[in-house]
């Protein structure tokens, strides 16, 4: 039911996957009227981009394809992206098309137009211009969700059972070998499906041959591979270690070692091929995401681990306090990249509430929260554990102390079994170590080494299980936010893609803040002031997404019970057009507004706050082709 869950928000709930490249300027420029066809078109790009087979289509002004040359970047610039046009290209409006895929590995699109001579009388249609197809993007979601979380079986079951040594690993060969088989599945299903995803298509596209040609030659490729080889490395590994799992022992150094190795050069292909690998401060970035790749791992791994283990052996309570040590130093290392992850990805405070990355970093923050507190509960469980153990070690060394020493001296290794054989069966979280040792006490017979547990016992063990488990529950919430992360535009992306629209002369969602009053020319009445907000998007010719916010003189949102918006061409006698806004509860909206002319419109806005209050305000709105 919770892996469904998942599944669920992954394919509804992610969106189309953004990316660090934005487009600095084009030549021609969209918009732009020139005298003689241009022999080229250039893009010019705020970071690396790479080029698809299919990266432009340029349409003529009857919409009929042109005959381009092959994509390339324009004086060896990974910045930039350039296509050769034939010498008769003809007069009139050509619409041009792209798609790229930025260093970050996430594909971008757009389109512009530009007219050679004069434009045409009926400018064609922009092309719609989807940066994914939403069955490849969605499925792409999970096979990385999926990879996420077989990463942290695999790591983080090996993990546990080298520094938490644990008596018997045979339960979490199962873990070892699920993690192993996901990861593997995951990455074969990624790097097929990496052509498709790039290119905008559907899923039926992953077994075309081309496409998987040229995604082996991409940097998200070739880090998919490394994968596969890592993976091929640790699977020669386990079969190196099968007989010491299979018989319980932990594995020497040199496996240790080398699975470490391993581990960390798992976490390389992530940070390698994703946000980590573009921006600024590379070398810190993709060194903070390793590490914090690894904590994540080792800790939500561990917790499948020990959960495991408490379901199908005996833990004893050295195993679950070297794990709770483990914890938090993976918890420590999780809280100083992710400080500094998020500082990268976001750039001003601001952005933590005003974007799409601030927000799903906030609901991740929150159920990391929820994931240390459970985290902290297991841990005074543990604590509990061990101050039970203590007096008991201490009630039994008492009673050896008041028992006299037989002939022969023997009381004292009697005395150290009973107390080994009590203190191990019977407080160790309700395990046993090692059978009890030494011959009885006289008069007394030996305990059995699976003593029952005590009730006190018995509930502090079902408490450590059920903290345990939802730690478990938590974290599976935890990975579908970090996964949604790597395919969010970050803030200080979003920042630097919005100031590189607006200096490229690119359209962008236009904004206007009209103010009002009322009431406050009539005698006794009292004023109410405020400003409504209303957003275009994109703000250009066609049909644009509306947005109405109503603000207060404090700045805070009002409710009023009317608001109407409508726009007029006065340069040419068109309007006003209604916009048929409706309350969405809390803002106004409509779907769709068109606006079929360029030129300075004149956005009309009615506010009603009573009956029989209201006023209407007006501003011009530039609404380019």
């Amino acid at each position: 039911m919770l892996l469904g869950t998942v599944l669920v928000l992954l394919l509804l709930g992610g969106g189309p996957a953004s990316a660090h490249a934005a487009l600095r300027g084009a030549d021609p420029a969209d918009g732009s009227v020139v005298k003689a066809a241009p022999g080229a078109i250039t893009l010019t790009f705020t970071e690396s981009v790479g080029l698809l087979d299919d990266s432009f289509r340029v349409f003529d002004p009857d919409n009929r394809r042109v005959d381009t040359g092959e994509a390339g970047h324009a004086d060896g610039r990974a910045d930039t992206a350039r296509i050769k046009l034939p010498a008769k290209l003809g007069t009139g409006t050509f619409t041009v098309a792209w798609r790229v895929v930025s260093a970050d590995s996430h594909p971008i699109a757009g389109a512009f137009t530009f007219s050679v001579g004069t434009p045409s009388a009926t400018p064609p249609a922009l092309p719609g211009t989807s940066v994914e197809n939403p069955a490849t993007g969605g499925l792409f979601n999970i096979g990385r969700y999926l990879a996420y979380l077989a990463a942290a079986l695999l790591v983080g079951t090996a993990a546990f059972i080298a520094v938490c040594r644990p008596p018997d690993v045979r339960p979490l060969r199962g873990l070892l070998l699920a993690g192993w088989w996901a990861l593997a599945g995951s990455t074969v299903f990624l790097l097929l499906l990496r052509g498709p995803y790039e290119a905008g298509t559907g899923p039926a596209q992953a077994l075309d041959p081309s496409g998987l040609t040229r995604t082996l030659g991409t940097r998200p490729g070739l880090a998919l591979l490394a994968r596969l080889a890592l993976l091929a490395a640790a699977a020669a590994l386990l079969l190196w270690q099968r007989k010491a799992l299979g018989e319980g022992k932990r594995p020497p150094r040199a496996a240790l070692l080398t699975g470490a190795t391993l581990a960390t050069g798992l976490a390389l292909t992530w940070a390698g091929a994703e946000h980590a690998s573009a921006g600024i401060q590379v070398p810190a970035a993709m060194t903070s995401t390793v590490l914090h790749l690894l904590a994540m791992a080792v800790w939500l791994g561990g917790l499948a681990s020990l959960l495991t283990l408490f379901y199908r052996a005996s833990v004893p309570s050295r195993v679950v306090g070297r794990f709770s040590q483990l914890a938090g130093v993976s918890v420590t290392v999780l809280v100083v990249t992710g400080v500094y992850q998020s500082w990268r990805g976001l750039g001003s405070v601001a952005a933590l509430t005003d974007t799409t990355y601030g927000r799903v970093l906030l609901a991740k923050l929150v159920a990391v929260t929820l994931l240390l507190l459970a985290g902290a509960r297991s841990r005074r469980t543990v604590t509990r554990e061990r101050t039970a153990r203590n007096v008991t070690v201490e009630a039994v060394e008492a009673q050896e102390a008041r028992v006299p020493e037989p002939v022969g001296g023997r009381a004292e290794g009697a005395a150290g079994g009973l107390a080994e054989g009590r203190v191990e069966g019977r407080v160790a979280a309700g395990t046993v170590d090692a059978p009890a040792g030494g011959p009885p006490l006289p008069g007394e017979p030996r305990p059995p080494a699976g003593a029952a547990l005590t009730p006190a016992e018995d509930a502090q063990r079902r408490a450590l299980r059920r903290s345990v488990l939802a730690e478990v529950v938590v974290s599976v919430v935890v990975l579908v936010f970090t996964t949604v992360l790597t395919g969010t535009l970050p803030g200080r992306a979003a920042a630097e893609a919005a100031t590189a629209e607006q200096s490229a002369g690119l359209p962008v969602a236009s904004v206007t803040n009209i103010p009002f009053t009322i009431g406050s020319d009539s005698p006794g009445a009292r004023g109410v002031s405020g400003k409504v907000q209303v957003t275009l998007d994109p703000g250009r010719v066609g049909d644009n997404g509306l947005q109405a916010v109503v603000y207060g003189p404090d700045g805070g949102f009002v409710s009023i019970p009317e608001l109407r918006i409508s726009f007029s061409l006065p340069d040419q006698d068109i309007g006003p057009l209604d916009a048929k806004v409706t309350d969405r509860g809390g803002y106004w909206a409509a779907d769709t507004v068109n606006l079929p002319l360029p030129g300075t419109w004149e956005m009309k806005v009615t506010v009603r706050v009573s009956e029989t209050d209201q006023v209407s305000e007006s501003k011009p709105v530039e609404i380019v082709r």
